[in-house]
């Protein structure tokens, strides 16, 4: 999720809803109405001859020193609970693709050897402090989530969130998450998605028109069936906030025992 800067003269988030939670409607238009006057004022620089991924590298950098403060409301009234879901689930040598500033750091087990890797140099710094203050050795890389630079087979456990909205080619950064799994390995994803209710997808589909030549940031994906394209076998899914928000759990087959 593209989280960059406050935007002038909207400083409070949506009001909760009488029975206590976030309306989910009002959430989700707040941000697209954030998002909206936030890439229109991000469409300088280079332009010409960018490529997707040099963008996305240019807008992460960018995003970098506001990432954390500006993440924190929408990990508690939009993606409550998918860090930690994250974190319970890894096991064993854990890859996790688009590490950011190391937000799911805190929630690995002790028993886990973790590698992250990470597009933007600058969200890559946070996230190596992040892991000196929490006491952790993690291998911090910077790469390309579509061309991972492990060999095939290297970790038990490959996870990603809130990530793949903005990976120019999904599709290929999955499969490259199949490819580094070991036969048997876990694919760990949490991610918003298009809405299951026809309002909010409609206005996803709208702010799209926006973010998406801006900033690479797509409101409306799903990533479910390209799991499913790739190969993997899917353990279970969960959908929440009005379907916008996506918890995959899957798994890379294991080949037939003989005989």
């Amino acid at each position: 999720m593209d989280v960059r800067q406050p935007v002038a003269g909207r400083r409070h988030p949506p009001r909760r809803s009488p029975a206590g939670g976030a309306d989910r409607t009002a959430v989700v238009t707040w941000e697209a109405r954030r998002q909206t006057r936030i890439v229109m004022t991000d469409t300088a620089g280079p332009g010409t001859g960018e490529t997707p991924t040099a963008r996305q590298r240019r807008v992460w950098d960018k995003t970098a020193p506001s990432y954390d403060k500006q993440i924190t409301f929408f990990e508690r009234v939009w993606f409550a609970g998918g860090r930690e879901w994250l974190g319970q689930r890894a096991q064993g040598r854990v890859l996790e693709v688009a590490i950011g500033t190391g937000r799911n750091l805190p929630h690995y087990r002790p028993d886990t050897t973790v590698t992250g890797l990470e597009l933007s140099p600058a969200m890559l710094a946070i996230a190596r402090t992040r892991a000196a203050d929490l006491g952790r050795e993690v291998d911090l890389r910077e790469g390309d989530a579509e061309q991972l630079p492990f060999a095939g087979s290297s970790f038990d456990t490959v996870a990603c969130a809130l990530s793949l909205c903005s990976i120019p080619d999904p599709a290929a950064a999955i499969a490259e998450m199949y490819r580094v799994l070991v036969p048997g390995g876990t694919l760990l994803l949490v991610d918003h998605i298009g809405s299951s209710w026809r309002p909010i997808r409609a206005a996803q589909w709208l702010l799209e028109r926006v973010t998406i030549r801006a900033a690479g940031e797509h409101f409306t994906r799903r990533q479910l069936p390209l799991v499913e394209a790739a190969g993997f076998e899917v353990v279970a899914t969960e959908r929440l906030k009005a379907g916008t928000v996506e918890r995959i759990h899957a798994r890379k087959p294991a080949p037939p025992q003989a005989g």
